[in-house]
């Protein structure tokens, strides 16, 4: 018995050394970025890797004010409207879409299921140009709403609610409300999104995430400064025409994911305590 406390503890021992190392790997980047934002260019070029910060930050802080194609006010604004709007849309038309997959017996439920999971293998990219031909068209260029409307069918998260219920979701909740007297959508809002907060903080990390952090569709259908999000706008740093600030551009950097740590920090308590209720069993 006492060899195996030993080695019990030895093992432990191992376990949280490797993780700490891990936690160090995964935050590394992140730390190199915020120092960089506080060096010169000459001194990245010399050295991309260091932990130590330099004294160029106020010299970046101006560069990054003198750019025209870099608002950091507007930037933030824009990219918290779509990613806002996006993460809102995915989530509770997804959620919705899950509990009728789930909680009604209906003809067509398996193949509207199984046409969904269809569209989960069609890469984004293929569409992209009949997308912006048909956004063109309407003419929508120039607007927040070709961003933020497709984000109501997304088969990856109805897939992944739908899951989640079917682990988690009791038809004696529903059946009782509906003795009570609650209608179907009142159901839905008041019981069974409240039960999938877990899921929904774990889903709207990773939408507002990717929609943040989205330059592709952005950058072909958003053609005014004044719409520009920060993805764009980082993109088009440059210190002059002949040559980029590394160093502007890490803070553009820095700038633009400081939003990300606090949505991060913000619902992740909430997939601790899916986690935790996951492990109870009754």
């Amino acid at each position: 018995m006492e060899q195996r406390s030993v080695f019990s503890r030895v093992f432990r021992v191992f376990v949280y050394i490797f993780l700490i190392i891990l936690a160090i790997m995964s935050l590394f980047p992140f730390v190199t970025m915020f120092v960089n934002s506080t060096r010169s260019t000459p001194e990245i070029f010399q050295r991309a890797v260091s932990i130590f910060p330099s004294n160029f930050l106020a010299d970046n802080m101006r560069i990054i004010s003198a750019s025209r194609m870099f608002d950091a006010w507007t930037g933030f604004q824009n990219s918290l409207i779509i990613s806002t709007g996006t993460t809102f849309c995915a989530i509770y038309f997804s959620s919705l879409t899950a509990f009728a997959l789930t909680a009604y017996d209906w003809r067509l439920r398996q193949p509207f299921f199984t046409f969904i999971m269809a569209v989960m293998m069609i890469p984004g990219q293929i569409v992209t140009i009949g997308f912006y031909t048909m956004v063109w068209q309407l003419g929508y260029t120039n607007n927040f709403l070709p961003l933020i409307l497709p984000a109501i069918a997304a088969p990856t998260i109805v897939f992944f609610m739908r899951q989640y219920l079917l682990a988690t979701f009791s038809m004696d909740m529903v059946n009782a409300a509906r003795i009570d007297g609650a209608g179907e959508f009142r159901i839905f809002n008041q019981i069974i999104l409240p039960m999938m907060k877990p899921a929904i903080a774990t889903q709207a990390i990773f939408i507002f995430v990717g929609s943040w952090n989205a330059l592709f569709l952005p950058m072909i259908l958003l053609t005014r400064t004044e719409l520009f999000t920060m993805p764009i706008m980082v993109s088009l740093l440059r210190g002059d025409i002949y040559r980029t600030e590394f160093g502007a551009v890490y803070l553009g950097l820095s700038m633009s994911v400081l939003p990300l740590f606090v949505i991060y920090f913000t619902l992740s308590r909430y997939i601790i305590s899916g986690i935790q209720l996951g492990g109870v069993k009754e």
